[in-house]
């Protein structure tokens, strides 16, 4: 076996009816919170308005609302109006944006420096060095996994626009609390976008390059307890089973991310999210499939002996029930299963956000970020382009 690192995890609190034990995971941290949220979805729910309740009994409130993908502005801003207050905790509770921005506020507002010091790629380049303020994250999602992962994912959106991480072992939560039951009110659309990012992270990061038996282990794992689960709670929200092992699968797709890397799935949505109005699960979900098939194709090609065609057929005979199919039969069967499910999930096409054949060298051109070194085959720019008009 190779060497391999496997970075530090948060204390995870998984369950229905864990979010109960949230007074007490975060007692010891003080009594100055910064709640960080999302719109007013969760806070007008059933489940949310009781949480906050209990929150405020004990501990002195402020609060951040965090509507669509979060930026750099948002997040210097909430540092700058709420660093007097001197949060001695900081807590999201929300989809991936309230995570993110969450997690990015937590990192900077102790030392008031302003988050464009350390963006990749488009900062100043700085170090990090903290300190962080305990962060403590909430998921009422299952998609991200963003509650699990080092890095805050920030965007500009726009021509010229960007999605970029802040990323520290710092910026790691404290304390994670996953209960099933706050999920139960994502729509349908929601819930299947959701999914898809998961289920994209998970199959990335063990086909990664930088992928070792730890990342291996819990991704297939996780893959298994979920697939099966996404269509049924599309289809019946109400599903505790199904969204719990929803829920799971989010939360482990955030460590094998942090700690294998991703693919050219997300190399691609990243430049698509960036320009576009196109949510992240939804870029996701929409160029699995045939972005399955482009590597599949290219490993072929040019790396026939390639570990990663062993791994797909692993997949393959996984999520078809068919275990003793040969590799390249459990390939066809992979790729029906993932068109299938795109499909059936109504994963739209990306001309319905505006996107056609003259955006596609510019998305070409933004999709070499991190991801995209991870992925097992180096794609072309040609064979990019051509995953792009076959969802367009």
């Amino acid at each position: 076996m190779l060497p391999f690192q496997f970075a530090a995890t948060p204390h995870i609190h998984f369950g229905i009816g864990s979010r109960h034990r949230l007074p007490e995971i975060l007692a010891p941290f003080g009594r100055r919170l910064l709640l960080v949220t999302g719109g007013r979805s969760f806070e007008n729910s059933e489940h949310g308005q009781q949480l906050l309740a209990a929150l405020a009994e004990q501990f002195e409130i402020r609060q951040v609302r965090v509507a669509g993908e979060p930026s750099p502005t948002l997040v210097d801003a909430a540092v700058a109006d709420h660093r007097p207050f001197a949060p001695q905790m900081v807590l999201a509770i929300g989809g991936g944006s309230a995570i993110d921005a969450g997690k990015a506020i937590a990192g900077l507002i102790a030392s008031g420096d302003s988050v464009l010091d350390y963006l990749e790629g488009v900062g100043r380049g700085k170090a990090y060095a903290g300190p962080s303020t305990p962060f403590i994250a909430i998921p009422t999602t299952a998609g991200t996994g963003g509650e699990t992962s080092k890095n805050a994912v920030l965007s500009e959106i726009g021509p010229k626009g960007y999605k970029k991480s802040f990323r520290h072992e710092q910026l790691v939560a404290r304390a994670i609390v996953v209960d099933p039951e706050l999920t139960l009110s994502c729509p349908p659309e929601v819930t299947a976008a959701c999914g898809m990012d998961a289920l994209t992270q998970l199959i990335e990061s063990y086909l990664s390059t930088g992928a070792n038996p730890m990342t291996d282990a819990l991704a297939f794992s996780a893959i298994e307890l979920m697939h099966a689960a996404l269509p049924r709670a599309v289809v019946d929200g109400g599903d505790l089973d199904a969204r719990s092992r929803l829920c799971y699968a989010a939360s482990i797709s955030g460590l094998t991310l942090a700690n294998a890397g991703l693919g050219s799935v997300h190399g691609i949505s990243s430049p698509l999210g960036a320009m576009f109005p196109i949510g992240h699960g939804i870029a996701c979900g929409t160029l699995l499939a045939a972005t399955t098939a482009m590597n599949l194709t290219a490993l072929t090609a040019r790396l026939p002996q390639s570990p990663a065609l062993a791994k797909y057929a692993q997949l393959g005979r996984l999520l078809t029930g068919e275990p003793q199919a040969g590799e390249e039969d459990a390939h066809a069967l992979l790729l029906r299963h993932l068109h299938t499910l795109t499909e059936s999930l109504a994963m739209p096409r990306l001309g319905r956000f505006g996107i056609g054949e003259a955006d596609i060298a510019a998305i070409v051109a933004g999709s070499r970020g991190n991801s995209m070194k991870s992925n097992p085959v180096v794609l072309r720019d040609d064979e990019i382009a051509d995953i792009l008009r076959i969802r367009l």
